[in-house]
This record gives structure tokens, sequence and C-alpha cells, in this order.
């Protein structure tokens, strides 16, 4: 009876967080945009609609992920379903990225399910966040292709560092409560690529923090190739 009353509030406490969290990166966007110098006007249903695209292509690209099994184990994988996130934040704005980081793991799990007892899911949405977030808000601040590339900059950092700081004091106790799998046994995997991984601060800062930075570049590269020449068709830029 104790057993189920403690899985029960494990549960019920990683689902306060994650409507905590969710709603704190909701008002830092919303908040973020009374401070720009123009805001784009487009329509209710536009707006709706350019979300629910982009999403609906990260979704996809998240569905797609690959394990990199020389930088971490096999429960860590890339995928590069931030980049259609930042496409739509680049156009509307922060509050955007965080709605299109949401649906998308939201479609996510409807079209995959989830093999990480939500905490993998709820991870990709915090951590693509850090990533998105920063990126749209710098943009959106200055408005040009320098301020692009500080922002993107900024994003990758933000997503290895911060994200990175999240996976060692949050994310993988809980997987590791959640999930059921021992807390030594994921530094073991760790120590397998790995020799000087001891820990959960070494496990998270020679397998974390790579993985990340890898993302954040690859994805940023992409955005500045890709945003100019996608605008036009998926936003409807004429000019």
């Amino acid at each position: 009876m104790n057993g189920l009353i403690q899985q029960i509030w494990d549960n019920f406490s990683f689902v306060v967080i994650c409507i905590l969290v969710v709603t704190a990166l909701a008002v830092l966007a919303k908040f973020s945009e009374q401070y720009f110098p123009e805001r784009r006007a487009v329509s209710k249903a536009r707006y709706v609609s350019i979300v629910g695209i982009c999403a609906a292509i990260a979704t996809v690209l998240h569905v797609l992920d690959f394990p990199l099994l020389f930088i971490a184990p096999e429960f860590y994988k890339l995928d590069f379903s931030e980049l259609p996130v930042l496409l739509c934040g680049f156009y509307l704005g922060p509050t955007a990225t965080v709605a299109c980081e949401g649906v998308k793991i939201l479609l996510k799990l409807v079209v995959k399910g989830t093999s990480t007892a939500f905490v993998g899911d709820f991870a990709n949405f915090v951590v693509g966040c850090s990533f998105v977030l920063p990126a749209t808000i710098w943009y959106h601040a200055h408005k040009s292709k320098h301020s692009a590339i500080i922002g993107l900059i900024l994003g990758t950092l933000s997503m290895s560092v911060l994200g990175s700081a999240f996976n060692a004091v949050y994310l993988l106790p809980k997987f590791s409560q959640l999930f059921g799998l021992p807390l030594d046994t994921i530094i073991g995997m760790g120590a397998a690529i790995h020799g000087s991984i001891n820990s959960v601060t070494t496990f998270v800062m020679l397998c974390v923090a790579p993985l990340n930075l890898i993302k954040g570049c690859v994805v940023s590269v992409l955005t500045m190739l890709l945003y100019k020449r996608v605008a036009r068709p998926l936003f409807g830029i004429h000019k």
C-alpha cells in the first residue's frame, strides 16, 4: 500500500513540475514580446495554421530521431525537430515557439507514444525551449541577419548549459525513479562509452552536453540556410 501511494505521489509531483515549467516558459515568452520594437501583424487563423504546420513537420523530424552511440547511451537520441520550430519562431515570435514545441510533443505522443515514462518527452520540450527561446527573443529584439546568428549561438550555448544542468538536477533522477532504471546503471552505460564517467556530473558533461552542442550547431546552420528559402512558400512572404 505504501509503495502504491509513493508511486502515485511520484507521478503526481512529476505532472505538477511539468505544468509549472510549461507555464513559466509560456509566460517568459509572452513577457519578452512586450519589449520588441515591432511585432508582426498576423491573423489568429493564420497564426494557428503556421504553428500547426511547423509542429507537424517538427513531429515527423522528432519521430525520425537516432542515437549517437559514440557520444551517449541509446536512450539519448538526436533529432532536428527544432528546425521548423525555429522557422516558426523567427516569423511569429517566442510565444509561437513554445506553442509549436508543445504541439510537437503532443503529436509525437499520439503518433509514437512514450518509451521513457514521459520524462524523455518532457526533457525534449524543456531542452528544446532552452534553445529556441533565447534564439527567437534575441532575433526579434534586433531583427537582422547578424542578430539571428547571435541568437542561434546564444540558443546553442543555453541548450548546452541549461539543458544539461536540468538533466543532472532533475531529469536523470526522475527518469531513474519513474522508469525503474537505477542511476548507477545509467552512469555505467555512460562509462562504457567514456571511461572517465563516474557520476551524474561527468555523465552530463561528457554525454549530454556534447549531444546538445552538436544538435544546436547543426540546427543553427540549417536554419540560416533555409529560413529565407522556405519563408516565402511556407509563410506566404512575398518580399
